[in-house]
């Protein structure tokens, strides 16, 4: 993809990202920090992006991963250790548990549910978690903007079924 067409491409998408980066961040001048974080490493990256690639997906994901190293960089800041405790027996409390072994089984059980949807509620399911709006699924899969809604929340309704004693 030449380069004129690279930024024209991210610039046409820009609406897109920051409705994403608002998803993710809650708040609109995090949203638009990492809005701007994210345009300049795609930029950077241009050289490794494939052509035959879902442009907009890329990005999304190069955002998502931004957001989520940007909070693990917060959460090691935010830890400060005493000189003189003993840092091997120290009890640790966190509010966040994004590190540890049951999140990442979590996660994986989240995902596993996700794969046991049946491909007509996958589909628009994930493409919605992945950024999209209704109607560009719509476009996307040739569905009525109805189908996909209905899809997408049939699919959150299995999700609650199968997930039901899934912890907080």
């Amino acid at each position: 993809m030449k380069a004129s067409q690279f930024q024209k491409d991210l610039l046409d998408i820009q609406g897109h990202m920051m409705h994403f980066a608002l998803m993710l961040t809650a708040n609109k001048e995090d949203a638009r920090d990492l809005l701007q974080d994210t345009t300049l490493k795609v930029l950077d990256n241009q050289d490794k992006f494939i052509d035959n690639v879902n442009f907009k997906g890329w990005v999304l994901t190069v955002m998502r991963n931004l957001f989520i190293n940007n909070y693990h960089k917060v959460v090691r800041m935010q830890t400060v250790v005493e000189q003189g405790v003993d840092v091997y027996n120290l009890s640790i409390v966190s509010d966040s548990d994004v590190n540890s072994p049951d999140t990442s089984s979590d996660l994986q059980e989240i995902n596993a549910a996700i794969e046991q949807l049946n491909r007509e509620h996958r589909i628009p399911f994930t493409l919605y978690l992945s950024g999209y709006q209704y109607n560009e699924i719509a476009e996307k899969m040739h569905l009525p903007l109805g189908t996909v809604k209905s899809r997408i929340f049939f699919a959150r309704q299995e999700l609650q079924k199968v997930l039901k004693d899934f912890r907080n």
